[in-house]
């Protein structure tokens, strides 16, 4: 090896890796699946920041963004309380003190299963039904906002298979122990 080789630092990999790193592509891959979850828990907690706004913004006060997420999960579908909770990934105790409130305020009916009468069926009210459809409006709006270009589409559209195929591997994992990436 030449002096002069000898003399070139080597680029380290960053801890962290950011967007304005530097780093060659692929180089910190460890750093960024590392932070992946906390930038996941960050954009979970700006999504529901965003719900916040919306929901004042369309003169709703007596939900919290989580507790409206939850009637976006359930959507125009009846399920169970069970399987909601693997939907929304709740815990039990939350799910169960925001679900009594979405019922005494009107936004979900719940009803004994016929199969099973121990088993609770859920399903929006026709208040439930409407708040989903404005926030369904300005959940387009903003997609609209956030995709100028044919080039963001595809951005984007990218970028939910990736997070959505991370979750089914981390799903994986904490089912069978065993990752399928």
């Amino acid at each position: 090896m030449s002096a002069a080789a000898k003399q070139q630092p080597t680029p380290a990999v960053p801890e962290r890796a950011t967007p304005d790193s530097g780093a060659p592509a692929g180089a910190s891959l460890p750093a960024v699946y590392t932070d992946l979850g906390r930038i996941i828990e960050s954009m979970t907690r700006r999504f529901l920041d965003v719900l916040r706004m919306e929901l004042a913004r369309i003169g709703i006060d007596d939900l919290s963004p989580g507790q409206a997420l939850m009637l976006i999960n359930i959507g125009g579908e009846e399920l169970s309380v069970r399987d909601l909770l693997e939907r929304g990934y709740y815990l039990g105790s939350n799910a169960s003190y925001n679900l009594k409130h979405l019922v005494e305020a009107g936004y979900v009916d719940r009803s004994a299963s016929q199969r099973d009468r121990r088993t609770a069926r859920l399903r929006l009210s026709e208040r439930g039904l409407k708040l989903c459809e404005a926030l369904r409006g300005l959940e387009a709006v903003r997609g609209e906002a956030l995709i100028r270009t044919d080039e963001e589409a595809a951005d984007l559209e990218t970028t939910y298979r990736t997070l959505r195929r991370l979750e089914r591997a981390w799903s994986d994992l904490i089912r069978y122990d065993t990752p399928e990436y």
